[in-house]
């Protein structure tokens, strides 16, 4: 994941320096398409945890039922 600092060196080499997104990339050693989706992007990239469940979340979902009432059937 491209980093705050990253993200800002690349809009400056490009914008500042006017650097083309080649020579970007090549001085930072990343891949174009990384340098043109960050020029792209209006803010700096954010990391965002998926959202998960509590265990009481699942174990509400679970079968209300036991399995090991059914073992002498």
């Amino acid at each position: 994941m491209l980093s705050v600092e990253d993200w800002a060196e690349i809009r400056r080499l490009h914008r500042a320096e006017g650097l083309p997104i080649k020579m970007v990339a090549r001085v930072l050693g990343i891949s174009k398409n990384t340098v043109k989706s960050a020029l792209a992007s209006e803010a700096p990239p954010k990391y965002q945890r998926p959202q998960k469940g509590s265990i009481v979340e699942e174990q509400a979902r679970a079968p209300a039922y036991s399995t090991t009432s059914q073992v002498g059937q």
